[in-house]
């Protein structure tokens, strides 16, 4: 069989058969994974090839860049105070995984950190393109995007500084490269749009993703893998909204998820083409349903309780906010393959990881009936119906009322 047959019925295999498993509520990344575990058994190490290793590059580097783009200052300043008491609580269950990690997990201190953020991150990117069948009202949504958003930045803060704090002077030089960075990446998105945009019409989406691109690569050269330099980049081209208004335009975020559509699944394909053959014993399955019966239920009860007993939320709309929160798929993928790769973390734990992985991205599926997964299409609808000229949706009960202190509405008749 020729390789280029070969790589069409693999784009066939990961496009639509993931797709077409939807309807049983088993999310795409998963049956791409599996794909890859798959093949990884089938042919072994004949199973990693440059080609799928480079979409895969393209997939994970485009969803950061497109998360980067998503996060929207004034949501996250509305929220402040609630949000602020989210990342204290997160940061000291950080703290707490990663101390047992290192005393009594046996790792090195800097592989219990990033146990910690594999556990306890969850995977923005496949959240936030969820929340429109996830069944949530527009107060639970706003809550579960903002703390995914917070977590995110808090996890990219808390990855750079463990991956170099091991050598006090390469992250002197790697912070101040990454200072470097976000001082020149204005300046690069500006220079663009002044000297490239006004004679090619139409190239805004091709400069942000090859900025992003760019920054992915420089952030892979200081060893802090392709994710921080990409969210970075969709950072700084939504910080610029005002600017330059047609980088982070609608359709500009249509066509970039669009494009992290297309090529994310060829990243969860190669990350099961490089699960080890060890990582899949009947020990790494048992140590994985232990840390997914210990891990997941604190993780969804922390959340609750902040929703339930700090701010007055229902018992169901804490526990729906929780089981959003609560898939970590691509951090703990990445960060299990870091541990993996650097710190000679057990093929066992790493086994482990991604059945925890595979399970917390299950479980909104299953409870709230809906996949998990990155739809392109679903957070364009009602766009696409205003621009059509159908009438938009009325307002949530309550819109014109006044904010409690932790963005939530008083019920009616208690403003």
């Amino acid at each position: 069989m020729s390789r280029e047959l070969v790589y069409l019925l693999l784009i066939f295999a990961l496009l639509v058969i993931p797709r077409a498993l939807q309807r049983f509520c088993v999310p795409a990344p998963l049956t791409c994974l599996v794909f890859g575990i798959g093949v990884m058994l089938w042919l072994g190490d004949g199973a990693h090839d440059p080609v799928v290793g480079l979409l895969a590059t393209l997939g994970i580097s485009s969803l950061f860049l497109f998360a980067g783009l998503e996060v929207d200052l004034k949501d996250l300043r509305r929220g402040m105070w609630p949000l602020l008491v989210h990342l204290l609580i997160r940061s000291l269950t950080l703290a707490g995984v990663a101390w047992l990690g290192w005393r009594y997990g046996g790792l090195q201190w800097q592989a219990a950190g990033l146990l910690a953020l594999a556990l306890l991150t969850p995977s923005t990117g496949f959240i936030m393109d969820s929340l429109a069948r996830l069944g949530l009202d527009e107060a639970e949504r706003f809550w579960v995007s903002s703390k995914a958003i917070a977590g995110e930045l808090l996890a990219l803060a808390a990855l750079f500084v463990v991956l170099q704090a091991g050598d006090p002077a390469h992250m002197a030089l790697s912070s101040l490269v990454l200072l470097a960075m976000m001082v020149g990446l204005p300046l690069l998105f500006v220079g663009l749009g002044r000297w490239v945009a006004p004679h090619a019409p139409g190239s805004e989406f091709s400069l942000l993703v090859m900025v992003g691109l760019l920054a992915a690569y420089i952030t892979y050269s200081l060893g802090v893998y392709y994710l921080v330099g990409a969210f970075i980049a969709g950072l700084v081209a939504r910080l610029l909204q005002q600017r330059m208004p047609l980088l982070a335009s609608h359709e500009n975020l249509h066509a970039l998820r669009l494009f992290a559509s297309f090529f994310v699944p060829f990243y969860f394909f190669n990350a099961g083409t490089k699960v080890p053959g060890d990582a899949l014993s009947f020990e790494a399955l048992g140590l994985g349903v232990v840390i997914t019966l210990v891990v997941l239920p604190l993780r969804i009860a922390v959340v609750w309780l902040q929703r339930r007993v700090l701010f007055g939320e229902s018992f169901m709309s804490s526990l729906r906010v929780s089981l959003a929160l609560s898939p970590t798929l691509i951090f703990t993928l990445v960060l299990a393959g870091i541990m993996r790769e650097r710190f000679d973390a057990p093929a066992v734990l790493y086994g482990a990881l991604l059945l925890y992985a595979a399970l917390n991205t299950l479980l909104p599926s299953l409870v709230l009936r809906a996949p998990l997964s990155v739809d392109p299409l679903g957070k364009d609808i009602a766009h696409d119906a205003d621009v059509a000229g159908q009438p938009p949706a009325p307002p949530p009960a309550g819109a014109d009322r006044p904010m409690l202190i932790d963005g939530a509405r008083p019920p009616s008749g208690q403003a």
